[in-house]
């Protein structure tokens, strides 16, 4: 409701126009090395590569005889991108034309994609290896990796101008609430299974 009522536009534009010079708003701040490094990162949030990476993860877990895990991992996943899909679908918020885009772009923009499904993968992987893990330390530099990952995938793409920032704050939310979601049913189908 508050997206659809135009209630972030104030904040959204203010951080947009923020990163952007304003002698020319088709240069964000930054070196030229920051851009580039925001543009590798966007990167790391696309569906196909979030979805070769979960393949790959779902193929090393079935070699090693954990084919629960691996059917766990691409239900989750994939779940999410069809999630993502249709609440892109459903609320059809146009891409901010403030500043120029500087990658591109094919679906509607609320929530961020690239947000919500670098969340419910870096998560989901994380919270994978941290079953195995029993060291503390260990488990918790795993999770450290996962946020940091999503954070930075998420900045990018307001950064790059195709995002407002509260379609990105979105997608972490609705990507974070996947991910702890399908744990829950995953733990609640291995209790039952266990008496």
């Amino acid at each position: 409701m508050v997206i659809t009522a135009g209630e972030t536009f104030e904040i959204d534009s203010t951080i947009m126009y923020a990163l952007r010079s304003s002698a020319d708003l088709s240069d964000p701040v930054g070196p030229t090395w920051l851009e580039e490094i925001m543009r590798d990162s966007t990167a790391l949030g696309s569906n196909w590569l979030l979805v070769v990476i979960t393949f790959v993860v779902a193929c090393y877990l079935l070699l090693i005889d954990r084919k629960r895990m691996a059917l766990f991992l691409l239900v989750a996943i994939i779940s999410g991108i069809l999630v993502s899909f249709a609440l892109k679908f459903g609320f059809s918020r146009p891409r901010p034309e403030l500043v120029p885009h500087h990658t591109r772009i094919y679906t509607s923009s609320f929530p961020s994609g690239h947000a919500m499904m670098s969340a419910v993968t870096y998560l989901t992987l994380a919270g994978l290896l941290a079953q195995v893990q029993k060291r503390r330390a260990i488990k918790a530099l795993v999770f450290f990796v996962a946020l940091f990952t999503m954070v930075l995938v998420g900045a990018s793409r307001v950064y790059l101008g195709v995002h407002w920032p509260s379609d990105v704050v979105a997608g972490w939310c609705a990507g974070a609430f996947w991910a702890m979601m399908c744990f829950h049913i995953a733990k609640y189908f291995r209790l039952r299974r266990a008496d």
